[in-house]
């Protein structure tokens, strides 16, 4: 799976563990050599990194005997390096987003062609409710491929009369994610000669399908181990809450409309779900970043008041630290810590202008907080960068730190045990970043919301859970 959040190693697992540091380093250094001593004179360069740790994770499974490998590919699927493998036991194409427009296509129609790519002829595939053209699109890829494709039922379809099933990860939409998992699970079961979960039959081209383009499969009463899988399933970084006392953390590494779509629904219902404080002094933050080519501004849109109603604002680079040398499985060789900044400072302005756009449609929100003057700090020094966006009016402050380290002190006020408070030295004399430090300190609740890159949400868990570098 990729990308990783805190270690490279998370990418290849084994029951449900990475790998072991020796592992790692063995199966490494092994693939490195093979493929430096039989390389191409002419072409004399290594595989770009994902395709590297392609070629060792399918080495490690092969060496390690594993009975099952679930792969997933890293960009859209036809192209893509995971897919060579020629015949898998069963594909699944779970819910279409927006992202990688300029290699995938820029229409949900274009991903879904990329998407189905991953289609073999007699292996089953099976894909979760879509938008009518684009499963249309899967439909005719699966045609041409020679691929029975079946849609999966709703989740509730498998909870019969019994219990609802319990799932370990939070958000709505991880209901078709465990449909979809629980047919895979089943057509592996049936591989290995384990029946009673219903029979999968292939439709006759021309055969009626009750207004759908796509058969339904049958859904079947999930075994003791199935439920039991679906209600343990971790995945960090994902709908993740970590409460540290006052301040309560909502990790989410959405980065497409639909995904950040549904990280607000499930932060508005987790957030709503807390005891509120007796006071009412309730802070909430916003922790933000993108990176690639995605639209940022049509993910901001999605976030300010209504429906969240963030006090502040915080964007920042997806660096732990200004200096990376600390952590060389986070750091990006192809981004510069000049052109991260310069992103965020993009952003910043972006939820500014939101936000007046926001104050002059609604009467409701609180009156303006009018923040002026221009601050040009210097990151190298490690100080609090901050560059507000001219006098205008303000709804909430937006602010900009060079890493992620100052950010969640900033945010944080030495409140979580994890992060040391932030030093005087620190941080800017600015009203933004003052009166918020007050608030923030004295606040009953913190609920801060890190969304927008998984590579921003790992460094967060870096720093709140260490153990996990470990």
């Amino acid at each position: 799976s990729s990308p990783h959040l805190v270690q490279v190693r998370e990418r290849i697992r084994i029951n449900g563990q990475p790998i072991s540091k020796e592992l790692f380093s063995k199966y490494f250094w092994l693939v490195y050599n093979r493929l430096e001593e039989t390389k191409d004179p002419a072409h004399a360069s290594m595989p770009a990194y994902f395709r590297f740790l392609t070629i060792m994770a399918f080495h490690v499974f092969l060496q390690e005997k594993v009975d099952l490998a679930v792969v997933e590919v890293g960009i859209g699927g036809a192209y893509d390096c995971t897919n060579i493998i020629r015949a898998p036991v069963v594909c699944g194409v779970s819910s279409l987003g927006i992202d990688h427009t300029s290699i995938l296509g820029d229409t949900m129609e274009k991903i879904a062609w990329q998407k189905g790519g991953i289609f073999k002829p007699g292996v089953p595939a099976f894909t979760v409710a879509q938008p009518e053209r684009p499963l249309e699109v899967l439909r005719d890829r699966a045609q041409e491929l020679e691929c029975p494709l079946y849609l999966c039922p709703e989740l509730d379809a498998f909870e019969g009369g019994h219990q609802v099933l319990e799932l370990g990860l939070a958000g709505t939409h991880q209901r078709s994610n465990a449909a979809l998992a629980l047919q895979l699970a089943r057509t592996w079961l049936q591989r290995r000669g384990c029946w009673g979960l219903g029979e999968l039959k292939e439709v006759p081209p021309g055969v009626e399908l009750a207004g759908r383009s796509v058969p339904l499969a049958p859904a079947f009463r999930p075994t003791d181990a199935m439920i039991q899988g679906l209600r343990d399933t971790e995945w960090l970084g994902r709908n993740q809450v970590l409460p540290r006392g006052p301040v309560t953390w909502y990790l989410d590494g959405a980065h497409t409309t639909s995904s950040i779509q549904a990280c607000v629904r499930w932060f508005r219902q987790a957030a709503l779900n807390q005891d509120k404080p007796h006071d009412g002094s309730e802070v909430r933050v916003l922790l933000f970043n993108v990176t690639g080519d995605r639209d940022t501004a049509a993910l901001l849109k999605l976030l300010p008041p209504p429906p969240c109603h963030f006090d502040y604002a915080v964007f920042c680079p997806n660096f732990t630290e200004v200096s990376m040398a600390s952590n060389m499985d986070q750091q990006n060789f192809n981004v510069t810590l000049e052109n991260a900044l310069t992103r965020c400072l993009e952003n910043q302005r972006t939820w500014t202008r939101l936000l007046e756009e926001k104050v002059g449609q609604d009467p409701w929100l609180p009156a303006p907080l009018r923040v002026g003057g221009l601050l040009q700090p210097a990151p190298a020094r490690g100080t609090l960068l901050l560059v507000p966006p001219a006098p205008r009016p303000l709804n909430s402050p937006a602010l900009v730190f060079p890493c992620l380290a100052q950010a969640l002190r900033w945010v944080a006020q030495g409140r979580d045990p994890q992060l040391a408070a932030p030093t005087a030295m620190g941080a800017h004399p600015h009203p933004a970043a003052s009166s918020g430090a007050v608030l923030l300190r004295e606040a009953a609740a913190v609920h801060v919301l890190v969304t927008g890159s998984l590579h921003l949400v790992g460094g967060v868990l870096r720093l709140l859970d260490p153990a996990l570098s470990q």
